[in-house]
């Protein structure tokens, strides 16, 4: 059993989950490679010092060129605000360290490009943090499909819809300024990840974006709130999308529906350990969708739990993530989605852009 110095860039949000992840994996899954919590990177000294004291890092420090650079610092995730992605990776990368990245990767496709590029030279393991795809339900999805088991698609459909900004009344904060921060650069690019592993790649996009509330108190929004996506795939399957922060009562609509010529999925994140399936044999009259309940049987389950229908949970994605980062840095073998995945979600993003500010069809591959 052999151990590896993790480095973590941000505190927040999701660098403590990634923490927690690290912290539980070898556990979890009898890893091989043992992750070691060496050292923690937040904005201020005062920062720092408070994570590593509640993670359980060895070290902290409030300057991530101090965190890539340290010699016990052997593999990084980045958990900091999208601008930061490239260089931070790029420095990593330049060591010879593997890179974990948060969704999406740069601020612009070039950015991503330059991050895929660094990465295939460095011949080092890569990945995008897409975790909302690893759930043991959304795995069985992907099997399903790639066996054939629903026939040939023929129809997809999918949303990522909450309601943190439904509130007309809710203040301008961070959130309402930047092309980033807003739905298109926070929600979107989880969905159009979950196309791209259930469906494949995408041909062509019709999008339209909109801000629903200009005024909030405080400021104005200068992002948007919503934005509905017609696609074309490359295998010919049609396709839509809504993405929305203002989609009042959803609290975590990351949902898909996918029809086929042998039967149909159906998916939602609200109840994550469910997935419904329909296949089109026996009587007519006994036909209907059957709820499955996740358990031991299907992907990444039973290191959790012996138990069907007992569930797993959010930070539960975090760590099979974690699991398939260290098997990547382990195996030397690509573990999905690696940056030119998230390259491909980048450049939806910008098709997206494109064609909502031209009202027009985008062709993805021109762009």
């Amino acid at each position: 059993m052999a151990e590896i110095g993790i480095g973590i860039v941000g505190g927040g949000y999701m660098g403590k989950a990634h923490s927690v992840a690290m912290a539980a994996v070898g556990a979890v899954f009898e890893t091989r490679l043992r992750p070691r919590l060496e050292m923690i990177c937040a904005s201020s000294p005062e920062s720092a010092e408070r994570y590593r004291r509640a993670f359980g890092f060895a070290r902290a420090t409030h300057d991530w060129r101090a965190l890539v650079e340290d010699p016990q610092v052997a593999a990084i995730i980045i958990a900091t605000p999208q601008a930061l992605h490239r260089e931070i990776s790029e420095a990593a990368f330049a060591l010879g360290k593997p890179v974990m990245c948060e969704k999406p990767m740069g601020t612009s496709v070039a950015e991503a490009q330059a991050m895929v590029d660094a990465a295939e030279a460095s011949g080092q393991a890569n990945m995008v943090a897409y975790n909302y795809i690893r759930t043991p339900a959304s795995q069985f999805a992907r099997k399903l499909i790639a066996d054939g088991e629903i026939g040939d698609i023929t129809w997809f459909r999918a949303e990522h819809t909450e309601d943190f900004y439904a509130d007309p009344q809710a203040p301008a904060t961070w959130r309402a300024t930047g092309r980033a921060n807003g739905n298109m650069g926070d929600l979107a690019p989880h969905i159009l990840n979950a196309s791209l592993a259930l469906i494949g790649p995408i041909r062509s996009i019709m999008a339209d974006i909109e801000t629903v509330h200009a005024d909030r108190p405080g400021g104005t929004v200068t992002n948007d709130d919503q934005a509905q996506i017609m696609c074309r795939f490359d295998n010919g399957v049609m396709g839509h999308l809504y993405i929305s922060r203002t989609a009042t009562g959803r609290k975590m609509g990351y949902a898909y529906e996918i029809f086929g010529t042998k039967g149909a999925i159906r998916f939602d994140q609200e109840d994550q350990n469910a997935l419904w399936l329909y296949r089109a044999e026996g009587p007519e009259a006994e036909r209907g969708f059957r709820k499955i309940l996740t358990g031991p049987a299907h992907p990444d389950y039973l290191p959790f739990c012996q138990g069907p229908g007992h569930g797993t949970g959010y930070q539960d994605q975090i760590i099979i993530e974690a699991h398939d980062f260290l098997k990547a840095i382990e195996t030397g073998e690509p573990v999905y989605p690696t940056f030119r995945d998230g390259l491909a979600v980048n450049h939806l993003i910008e098709a997206a852009w494109a064609s909502s500010e031209t009202r027009s069809w985008q062709d993805v591959a021109t762009l």
